[in-house]
């Protein structure tokens, strides 16, 4: 095994590449290299613990380790580039790889191992923060944007069901249910329901600007619907609204928002739903849980 963590580290004290070469084994040529491909990748000393000699050759040499097992190759650059454009998902993209491979009659990799590839590719070469958050800390609530429906018995007509969504950041997992109605019963019984299925209350709650939450919400200044606020003094929680204009304040909301639209919502738009009120137990989609969302006869 290369040393590759000592090259870099050598590296960084001020070692000439003769001096490296001496003192790991390696040939000039390999620690030329190294050194040119960590710093191409942005690379640096102090390396974190985590970045054992496999990690980091894993890293540098992306593409070389993954032709190693047999599988048609991934294009990582271009995946990431392409997640950019709207409307494009890792699924899709899987779907777009698997065609290539069957055209090149090569073996891909299926879609759970091209998840954890891209993944640790994403981790390692596209820096991003992560936000640590504590369990039962947060609690993300939001309309979806898209809206289910239900079907008149007397007059067959179409009335729409607006689907709540609450998700713990932290864990990912959700709850949603529909209403017929987006005023402020509504939403604090749903906020009530939510509570109820999870066990428990967080500490906050983070939900938009809405009329039902917020009557003002300045730089300078925040005023609550009143009674949502009541709501929140009842369960001694804080309510923390997302700034104006500003989803990535409650993007895991918004992100369980989307799985919904497509996995449930969508899903359902062929169904003759009648009511919102008796309960059926839908499959967990994504750890989002959906025990009242319709009562569907067909």
């Amino acid at each position: 095994m290369i040393h590759y963590r000592k090259i870099l580290e050598l590296q960084d004290e001020g070692i000439s590449l003769r001096g490296i070469a001496s003192s790991t084994g390696h040939s000039r040529q390999k620690v030329t290299e190294i050194i040119t491909l960590a710093e191409k990748k942005g690379l640096v000393c102090p390396l974190e613990e985590e970045m054992t000699d496999r990690w980091i050759e894993e890293f540098i040499f992306t593409q070389k380790t993954l032709e190693a097992s047999g599988r048609h190759p991934l294009n990582f650059d271009y995946i990431h580039e392409e997640l950019a454009k709207p409307n494009v998902t890792l699924s899709l993209l899987h779907h777009e790889y698997e065609a290539e491979c069957r055209a090149n009659q090569k073996i891909p990799y299926s879609y759970r191992s091209f998840l954890r590839h891209y993944s640790n590719y994403a981790d390692k070469y596209k820096a991003t923060l992560r936000i640590r958050r504590k369990p039962g800390e947060i609690m993300e609530v939001d309309w979806a944007g898209s809206t289910a429906f239900i079907i008149n018995r007397d007059t067959g007509e179409k009335v729409k069901a607006y689907v709540f969504v609450a998700t713990f950041p932290c864990s990912q997992f959700s709850y949603a249910e529909a209403s017929l109605s987006m005023d402020s019963h509504s939403w604090i019984t749903l906020h009530n329901n939510a509570y109820s299925y999870f066990g428990g209350t967080t500490q906050i709650v983070v939900p938009d600007n809405l009329k039902t939450c917020v009557t003002k919400h300045t730089t300078r200044e925040l005023i609550l619907n009143s009674a949502y606020k009541e709501m929140a003094d009842y369960y001694n929680t804080v309510v923390m609204p997302a700034r104006v204009r500003t989803p990535k304040d409650k993007a895991n909301v918004e992100g369980s928002v989307g799985v919904i639209s497509t996995w449930i919502i969508a899903a359902l738009r062929n169904m003759h739903c009648f009511t919102v009120f008796d309960t059926i137990k839908l499959p967990k989609v994504d750890g989002i849980a959906c025990p009242e969302l319709v009562d569907y006869n067909v």
